[in-house]
Parts: C-alpha cells; sequence; structure tokens
C-alpha cells in the first residue's frame, strides 16, 4: 500500500510501475490534501492500523497478507515537520520513500547521476532538459511508462547517490532518495509471486 500526495507525478510513475509488474499486489492511496510529510504519514498510519484492526477481528492472517507492507511518500522540499513525519512513520512500523528535495530526482536517477544540491525549481529544470514532453510549470507530465524500463538504472545511482549523503554524514541531506527500497520491494513482491505461482500451478 503507497500513500502518496495527490499531484500527477507520483501516481503516473507508480502506477507505471503497478502495470509494468502486475505479478506485485499494489495500492495507491492518493491524499488529496497538499503532500505536507506529516499529513501522509499520519494518513499512512491510520490506514496501517485499520488494516491490523481489522485481521484482529478477524483472528487470522492469510498468507498474502503476511508479507503487506505501508510506505509512505513524500519529499523534504520546504515542508515544515519533516523529521517528525519520518520519526511516526518509524515508530509505527511505516516504510518511508523520502526525496529531497522532490519526487523529480527519483526520476532524473533513471537519466544520469545527480549530485547538485539544487532546490525544486532547479531539479525540475533539469528534468525537463532530460525528458523533452515534461514541463512542471505547464502541467506537461514525463512519460513514466518509458522510465520504469530504466528503473534498475535508477536503484542503482540513488543507492549510490544515498551512500554518499551517509558518508557525508547527512543521510536526508540533498540530493537524495529512499524511493528506490519501495520499487525494490514491489519488485521483490512480484518476483515472489510468480515464484509461489511456479511451485502451485493451477
Amino acid at each position: 500500500m503507497i500513500v502518496c500526495e495527490g499531484k500527477n507525478t507520483e501516481p503516473d510513475y507508480f502506477r507505471a510501475l503497478q502495470a509494468a509488474v502486475s505479478d506485485a499486489q499494489v495500492r495507491l492511496i492518493i491524499e488529496p490534501a497538499a503532500g505536507v510529510p506529516m499529513t501522509i504519514a499520519q494518513r499512512s498510519v491510520d490506514l496501517a492500523s485499520q488494516i491490523r484492526a481489522e485481521r484482529r477481528k478477524r483472528g487470522k492472517v492469510d498468507s498474502y497478507e503476511e508479507n503487506d507492507e505501508v510506505w509512505a511518500v513524500f519529499d523534504r522540499d520546504e515542508h515544515p515537520n519533516f523529521a517528525e513525519a519520518v520519526r511516526l512513520c518509524e515508530e509505527k512500523r511505516i516504510s518511508v520513500a523520502r526525496s529531497n528535495p522532490c519526487f523529480e530526482i527519483r526520476l532524473i536517477l533513471h537519466h544520469t547521476d545527480f549530485e547538485r544540491p539544487d532546490g525544486r525549481h532547479a531539479v525540475q529544470k533539469r528534468l525537463e532538459s532530460l525528458c523533452p514532453e515534461y514541463d512542471a510549470a505547464g502541467g506537461k507530465r514525463p512519460d513514466c511508462a518509458r522510465l520504469i524500463g530504466r528503473i534498475e538504472d535508477a536503484e542503482r545511482r540513488a543507492k549510490r547517490q544515498l551512500a554518499v549523503r551517509e558518508d557525508q554524514g547527512r543521510p536526508f541531506g540533498p540530493p537524495s532518495t529512499t524511493v528506490f527500497k519501495l520499487t525494490r520491494a514491489i519488485r521483490a513482491a512480484a518476483e515472489l509471486t510468480q515464484g509461489a505461482a511456479s511451485r502451485h500451478p493451477r
């Protein structure tokens, strides 16, 4: 279950991934309010609590539910209470896919490494130079289906990028993103489902 803000880029990206990795059961929850980290975090916590309460009421967990995960997706940007939102998720066992300054960092990494500690507008301009169809100000969206074809490259670049931030002693610093952990989890879930299907064919 992925909880993210209601803007175009994040939902487009995860829908494209969901279409490409159809063996993973992905439920996308769009938070219509502004994408403030604490709002996303609290919504994620509430949904996870609801799921756990329903399971307790049933008294059992089926085999598909054992590996369920809830992820909160939000940006650092200039939002208040970012660290508090991360801490709340960690306390409540919610995984966090965060980006600093913004989700577009993740999309750039499908094309190239990126190490400039730029603000959101500069990052969006860089993405525009890599994706001619994308225009942040004009509301034009990147071709996320095409980007998904380079997802493993993006994951490797993001992991290296995060390692540099951690070596610098600022794991939440710009530029950085942990969305690669979420995309890897989705792809791993698909592989698990495929393996189960091959062991138990209909």
